[in-house]
């Protein structure tokens, strides 16, 4: 079982903003109990970053955008989801979010463990 994250640490990674809406505690706790599940996944993550939209131009599909922004050592990783709902929206995003963690831990371990590079350098003529 991963341990759990400590609500300072919590609140000194996560950044969230509502924009055109302003944000329940409901969505908050939502946002913090999400976040936290992606904390325990990677503890080397620096900051997490959670916008939420509000499109009132729309009337049809995804009224609302959940924007995310993973701050981690190398590249980071960027995600937005749609939905009808804000907490659908935010759903979507935390998933994405924690799929481009997945495919970044995979791709690490298969250039950390791919003997490609090492196979280059034996078959290489020295040159005097």
């Amino acid at each position: 079982m991963t341990p759990e994250i400590p609500p300072e640490t919590l609140d000194s990674k996560l950044i969230l903003s509502g924009i055109h809406l302003d944000l329940t505690d409901a969505i908050k706790a939502h946002v913090r109990e999400k976040v936290a599940k992606l904390l325990r996944h990677e503890p080397r993550i620096d900051r997490v970053r959670i916008d939420l939209e509000y499109h009132a131009t729309r009337s049809h599909h995804g009224q609302f955008t959940a924007k995310g922004h993973i701050e981690i050592q190398g590249p980071d990783i960027n995600a937005s989801a749609n939905g009808d709902e804000a907490y659908a929206a935010l759903d979507k995003l935390v998933s994405e979010l924690d799929r481009g963690l997945r495919k970044r831990a995979t791709e690490r371990l298969n250039k950390r463990n791919h003997p490609h590079g090492v196979e280059l350098a034996a078959e290489l003529p020295k040159v005097n």
